[in-house]
């Protein structure tokens, strides 16, 4: 697995334009989410994929 599969908490908040607090609770809520699903999931980590679904990105991501 490449270490690009997962976004840590200053990438979210980079990549949405918000606060490290505000980025952990959108991370929270997105594992809470992958968890329901039965996936399983790390703190502080996100899989980017899901993450750019839910922010309709259609599965690209921004550069």
């Amino acid at each position: 697995m490449n270490e690009n599969s997962f976004m840590k908490v200053n990438d979210v908040a980079q990549e949405l334009g918000i606060s490290v607090s505000h980025a952990y609770k959108i991370m929270q809520q997105l594992n809470r989410e992958l968890k329901e699903k039965g996936y399983m999931t790390i703190a502080g980590r996100v899989n980017r994929k899901y993450f750019m679904e839910k922010f309709c990105y259609s599965g690209t991501e921004r550069k």
